[in-house]
């Protein structure tokens, strides 16, 4: 099968002209209650977007490898008809969920995704801060590889998903029609995602689709404002540290950790997992540890500052 075309880059010319559009429309039209754009917040994600172009390029050699051998391993083959790929499509917004949801769920997976939560505004920008380390979903993707999908038709998929969510990345649209925000992903439920506040947190994971949220139980609507960033967020705006403070509060975790399994569980838990308190001279823990949800880093660690 023939390289398909990357329709990230292709749609480059397209993403920077609808943020030019939402700059303007801030200026014309200021509003009091959305957080905007910041210089040097806008930047920084221009720069995350830039740098991940360059490392998924890096990181696309071991994963292709492994597809294409699992691929040649399998005698399933799904061709790429008209009528399968509404299908793929499905299929593939049903593995990125799941690789959503467990890049929420398991640290080591989080300190990857965090990178693209790290901002305070949401704007178009914000859809562009995407991490430098994301070798981590693949795995997710396996099934569709061991169904017979071609890794330059899963290369396909996860482009026009990616491109699919930039729009969504936007406080300038409101609520669209109840059947679209009942079946998609918009931006008032893309919003929500990126709140802060405890009642959002870890919610509305799917990319395309809404539905999976819905039938998963990890749909939340938009009710009130929300607050974006993390529940404890880094004051920097230097590209190296965003793409890898999370890897760094890991590694402080593990060394200061007491027991092998409290090793496991910095790397495994939630990233809110935090070792409960030991009686004094008692050889383990006691008690259960502080809530797993917090999009937070787990340590009490101040405040990034660059």
């Amino acid at each position: 099968m023939p390289n398909p075309p990357d329709v990230v880059l292709w749609a480059i010319p397209a993403f920077a002209l609808l943020t030019v559009i939402e700059m303007i429309s801030y200026r014309l039209h200021p509003d009091e209650n959305a957080a905007g754009y910041e210089k040097k917040d806008a930047g920084t994600s221009l720069a995350m977007g830039l740098g991940s172009l360059f490392f998924d390029l890096l990181w696309k050699i071991p994963i292709v490898a492994i597809y294409a051998a699992l691929y040649a391993l399998t005698p399933l083959r799904i061709p790429l008809e008209w009528w399968t790929v509404p299908l793929l499509v499905v299929a593939h917004d049903l593995c990125y969920y799941w690789s959503h949801r467990g890049h929420h769920t398991i640290r080591i997976l989080w300190a990857c995704h965090v990178v693209h939560h790290s901002s305070t505004r949401f704007n178009l920008t914000t859809a562009l801060r995407q991490p430098w380390t994301s070798v981590t979903g693949w795995p997710f993707y396996l099934p569709l590889i061991l169904l017979g999908v071609h890794p330059a038709v899963l290369a396909l998929l996860s482009s026009s998903n990616l491109v699919y969510q930039f729009w969504v990345h936007t406080e300038r649209v409101g609520r669209l029609p109840a059947p679209i925000e009942f079946v998609l992903n918009t931006p008032s439920h893309h919003r929500v995602h990126h709140a802060s506040q405890g009642d959002y947190l870890d919610r509305n994971f799917g990319g395309i689709f809404i539905v999976w949220d819905r039938l998963f139980g990890t749909f939340a609507p938009e009710t009130e404002r929300c607050v974006y960033g993390l529940t404890k967020n880094i004051d920097t705006h230097n590209p190296l540290r965003v793409a890898t403070h999370e890897y760094a509060s890991i590694l402080r975790d593990v060394r200061a950790a007491r027991t092998g399994r409290d090793r496991l569980n910095h790397l495994f838990r939630g990233p809110g997992w935090r070792p409960a308190e030991r009686e004094p001279g008692a050889a383990g823990a006691v008690g259960e540890p502080d809530r797993v949800t917090d999009r937070g880093r787990s340590t009490g660690d101040p405040t990034v500052v660059g």
